[in-house]
C-alpha cells in the first residue's frame, strides 16, 4: 500500500509503451489469481484524477489497459460462442448496407440499405444482450469492482455505474471485435471493403446502444454523420434501453443469474440418467436408480419421469462445483458428481459425450455462484473414508482443485512472463535508479517543488513505500543479473570449439 508503490505499478511506469509492461503483468497475475484485487486499486486510483463522471475510463491508463488485455485473454471463447455465428453471417452472405448518401453507388437503394443494416444490428445486439450467462466468471468479477468503484466515485450519478461497465464490454470489447473479426479469431481473413464497411456501421451502433442512457433524444444530435442519426431513431424505444441495463447488470454481478430480459426460468438441457442414492454407504445395481433430469437456470431437478413433479430440487445459486468422478467409485463410467450443501449427488451419463454436456452446462450456468469450491474430492467417500486422499473425516476440505470452466482455462508460463517481467526492469535500470534517489530527495526535503523533476511524470503517492519497494526490485535485478553473468561465463569456459 499504496498500489502505485507496488512493483507491478513501477513498472508501467518506468516502461515507455506501458503495453510492454501490461501483457507480462497481466498474464502473470492471471497465473497467480491476483488479477481481479489489482485491477481493483489501480482502477481506484485511476478514479482519483477522474473529475467528471462522463469520462469515467475512457483514457489509456495502467487499468483500461489491463482490463483490455485480460478481456482479449479469458473473453475468447466468450466472442467466440456470441458473435461468431452472426459474424459469418455478414461475411459469408453479405447485404448491401451502406446508408451514407455520399458513400452511396449508383443503382444502391438507401432504403433497402437501412433495413439490411438494421436487421444486422438487431441481430448483434440481441446476441450480445443475451450473452450476459456465457460471460466468464473473471470478467464479472473485474466489472463488479470497477461498477462499485465508479458508484463511490460519483454517488450523485445514477447512470455512472453502468457507463463504467459499458466503456469497457461494449465499447473495448464487443464493438472492437465486430469491426475486426479477424484480430479476435472469428474470421480467418481480413474481411473485402464492402463487409469490412459494414462492420465498421454495425460497430458504430453498437458502441451507441452500449452506452447506457445514450438513446434519448438530446443525445442523438451528439452524432457526426446525419444518417447515423436519421438510423438511431429507430433504436430510442425503451425496451432496448433496458435491455443494455440488464445486460450490464447481469455482467457486473457476482451471483448466479438467468439470460438478459427474461423473468422465466430458461430451459437449458433435459435427459435421462442414472442416480446414486444419497446416504447409501454399499456399492450395489439397486443404489442406482434411472431418472429423468432437467437443468434450468434457475435449478437442477431429477424426476421419476418425464413431465413427473421433481424429487430432488438444487436451486442454481446452491451448486458449489461440478466435476468428474473416478471410475474406481463405483466401478462405472461416464459419472460426474454435484456437489451442493448436502452430500454429493453421484449421475452417470449414458456415454461420454453426454457426461461432458452435462458437466459444460452445469458449470456455465454456476460460474459466478459466491461459494463456488476451490477443492473438491475426484473419489466418493465409501466405508468411512474417502477413496481419494483417504481422509476419515466426511466433510475435510479436497485433494484436488476444481476444475475451471472451458471458457476460463488459460495456458499461461509464469516462468517465461517472470523473465520478461525480469528483462523490462534491466532494461530500465537507470530509470529506476533515478526514481529511487528522486524518493530519497522527497523523503528528506518535503518543501514545495519549484521545478519539473525528472520524476515529475511518475506517480509518488508514497516516498518511502515506493522507495523500500524500488531498493528491493534493484537489489533483486542485479542478484540475476550477477547469476546469469556466471552462468555465461561458466558457459562459455565450458564450450568446445565445433560442438553444438
Amino acid at each position: 500500500q499504496p498500489i502505485s508503490a507496488s512493483a507491478a505499478y513501477i513498472l508501467s511506469e518506468v516502461c515507455r509503451d506501458k503495453y510492454d509492461a501490461v501483457l507480462p503483468l497481466v498474464r502473470l497475475l492471471l497465473h497467480h489469481h491476483k488479477l481481479v484485487p489489482f485491477v481493483a486499486a489501480v482502477a481506484e486510483l485511476d478514479l482519483k484524477d477522474t473529475q467528471e463522471a462522463n469520462t469515467v475510463f475512457r483514457g489509456n491508463s495502467l487499468a483500461t489497459r489491463c482490463v483490455d488485455e485480460m478481456m482479449k485473454i479469458v473473453g475468447k471463447h466468450y466472442l467466440k460462442v456470441t458473435l461468431k455465428p452472426v459474424i459469418d453471417e455478414i461475411c459469408e452472405s453479405p447485404k448491401p448496407c451502406e446508408i451514407d448518401p455520399i458513400k452511396l453507388r449508383e443503382g444502391d437503394n438507401v432504403e433497402i440499405n437501412m433495413e439490411n443494416l438494421r436487421y444486422y444490428v438487431d441481430k448483434v445486439f440481441r446476441e450480445i444482450v443475451r450473452s450476459s450467462i456465457s460471460c466468464p466468471t473473471l470478467m464479472c468479477d473485474v466489472f463488479y469492482s470497477l461498477r462499485h468503484l465508479a458508484a463511490e466515485r460519483f454517488p450523485n450519478d445514477p447512470h455512472v455505474q453502468y457507463s463504467a461497465v459499458s466503456s469497457f464490454v461494449f465499447l473495448r470489447f464487443f464493438a472492437v471485435a465486430v469491426v475486426s473479426p479477424h484480430t479476435f479469431h472469428l474470421r480467418p481473413h481480413h474481411p473485402d471493403a464492402q463487409t469490412s464497411r459494414t462492420l465498421t456501421l454495425i460497430s458504430k451502433a453498437i458502441q451507441t446502444l452500449g452506452s447506457w442512457g445514450s438513446l434519448t433524444k438530446s443525445k442523438l444530435s451528439s452524432f457526426k454523420e446525419t444518417f447515423m442519426c436519421e438510423f438511431f431513431k429507430t433504436f430510442q424505444e425503451e425496451k432496448f434501453t433496458e435491455s443494455v441495463k440488464k445486460f450490464l447488470d447481469d455482467v457486473s454481478s457476482t451471483e448466479s443469474k438467468e439470460p438478459s430480459g427474461l423473468s422465466e426460468p430458461v430451459h437449458l438441457k433435459e435427459g435421462e440418467m442414472y442416480k446414486r442414492a444419497q446416504g447409501r454407504t454399499r456399492i450395489g445395481k439397486k443404489n442406482f436408480k434411472k431418472r429423468w433430469f432437467c437443468l434450468t437456470s434457475r435449478e437442477f431437478t431429477y424426476h421419476k419421469q418425464q413431465d413427473k413433479e421433481p424429487i430432488f430440487t438444487i436451486p442454481i445459486k446452491n451448486i458449489l462445483a461440478v466435476e468428474k468422478l473416478d471410475e474406481s467409485s463405483f466401478n462405472k463410467k461416464n459419472m460426474f458428481q454435484v456437489l451442493h450443501g448436502e452430500k454429493p449427488l453421484y449421475i452417470q451419463a449414458n456415454n461420454c459425450v453426454e457426461a461432458s454436456e452435462w458437466i459444460e452446462a452445469l458449470c456455465r450456468v454456476t460460474r459466478c455462484n459466491q461459494k463456488r469450491l476451490s477443492f473438491y474430492h475426484p473419489s466418493a467417500f465409501l466405508n468411512g473414508n474417502w477413496l481419494c486422499c483417504k481422509a476419515t473425516i466426511e466433510n475435510t476440505v479436497g485433494c484436488a482443485r476444481c476444475t475451471a470452466p472451458a471458457d476460463t482455462q488459460i495456458e499461461i508460463d509464469g516462468d517465461r512472463e517472470t523473465e520478461r517481467i525480469y528483462s523490462l526492469f534491466t532494461i530500465n535500470m537507470s530509470k529506476l535508479q533515478k526514481l529511487e534517489e528522486a524518493c530519497g530527495s522527497i523523503a528528506v526535503y518535503q518543501g514545495p517543488r519549484k521545478e519539473p523533476d525528472d520524476y515529475s511524470n511518475f506517480t509518488i503517492e508514497d516516498s518511502v513505500a515506493t522507495f523500500h519497494t524500488l531498493k528491493q526490485i534493484i537489489d533483486i535485478v542485479e542478484k540475476l543479473n550477477e547469476s546469469h553473468e556466471k552462468y555465461r561465463k561458466k558457459r562459455s569456459s565450458s564450450a568446445k570449439y565445433g560442438s553444438e
